[in-house]
């Protein structure tokens, strides 16, 4: 026999509050959240709308410490940074501004420092594989192309 629970509006929003309150969340993270609660439209827009209001909800918020936490720990580039907001539905005007607050020196010493330590860690004695497989790392980790050229021709001449 298959159980499946079933929620109120009320008992929705006190859980997707503990959920919004343990960390930023999107939009969209909520909404997956209430569909695998089986939740029915109209109630799910209910309790975003409740979540916005009661500030536990706020995209700018949510793409701001996503772009904080991902540059510092993860050192992903701006490229790999929008794409993933893209994918979890945040606005272009939210991404611009969260991608703002990263400061250009800090963004350049980053990927000077992480172009450093890949291209030790890099052990292929051909020239040009060696440039394709830092070029290709620094690439897949979301570093904008021309930089990523410009500091692979500097590293590898």
């Amino acid at each position: 026999m298959n159980q499946r629970t079933t929620y109120t509006v009320e008992e929705a929003l006190s859980a997707l509050q503990k959920y919004c309150a343990y960390q930023e969340r999107c939009h969209k993270e909520v909404r997956d959240k209430l569909w695998g609660m089986h939740m029915i439209p109209q109630a799910i827009d209910v309790i975003v709308s409740q979540l916005i209001a009661d500030n536990f909800l706020n995209e700018t918020r949510f793409a701001k410490a996503f772009v904080q936490g991902k540059f510092r720990i993860k050192k992903w580039g701006k490229q790999r940074l929008k794409n993933e907001l893209k994918q979890r539905d945040i606005s272009t005007y939210n991404i611009n501004i969260a991608l703002k607050q990263i400061d250009d020196l800090e963004y350049y010493d980053t990927l000077n420092s992480l172009a450093q330590k890949r291209f030790l860690a890099i052990k292929e004695p051909n020239v040009w594989k060696k440039r394709k497989k830092l070029a290709d790392y620094l690439l897949y980790r979301g570093w904008e192309s021309h930089l990523v050229y410009e500091k692979v021709k500097e590293l590898i001449p």
